[in-house]
C-alpha cells in the first residue's frame, strides 16, 4: 500500500468519526441552553440554523468554563492557607474562589480581567456582622 492509501483511509476514518460526533450531538442536551448560545453567537453576527453547530459551541464553551475553574481551584488551593483561631475552624477548610485565582487562571488564556479597587475579595464582605464567624 502505498502512501496516498493511506492518508486517504485515514481522512476516511476522520470524515466518519466527525460524522459520527455530529451526529451524537442531536441527542445530546447541553449544560448551556441552545437559546443561551443562539443569542450570543447572534449578539456577536453569527447566524447558523444548524443545531448540532450550536451544541458545539455549547460544548466547547463548557469545556472552557469547566478549565478555568479547575484552574482557579489549583490556584486557590497553592495559595498559603490563613491562620485558624480556634479548632471548629480547622477542621472546616473551605475553599472560596477569590478574583484573584479567577484572574489567573484567565490569563493563562489570554483573557485579562481588571476588578475596581471596592471589589470585596474576601468570603465575609457584606454578609451580617452576626454570621460572619459561622
Amino acid at each position: 500500500m502505498n502512501h496516498g492509501q493511506q492518508s486517504g483511509e485515514a481522512k476516511h476514518e476522520d470524515d466518519a468519526a466527525l460524522t459520527e460526533f455530529l451526529a451524537s450531538l442531536m441527542e445530546y442536551t447541553p449544560t448551556i441552553p441552545d437559546d443561551l448560545v443562539e443569542h450570543y453567537l447572534a449578539k456577536s453576527g453569527f447566524q447558523c440554523p444548524d443545531v448540532r453547530l450550536i451544541r458545539l459551541v455549547s460544548v466547547a464553551t463548557q469545556k472552557f468554563v469547566a478549565d478555568v475553574a479547575s484552574d482557579a481551584l489549583q490556584h486557590c488551593k497553592a495559595r498559603p492557607a490563613p491562620v485558624m483561631k480556634d479548632k471548629k475552624q480547622q477542621k472546616e477548610k473551605r475553599l472560596v474562589l477569590t478574583m484573584e485565582d479567577l484572574s489567573k487562571a484567565l490569563r493563562e488564556y489570554g483573557v485579562n480581567v481588571k476588578h475596581p479597587e471596592y471589589f470585596a475579595d474576601s468570603p465575609s464582605t457584606g454578609m451580617d456582622p452576626a454570621t460572619r464567624d459561622e
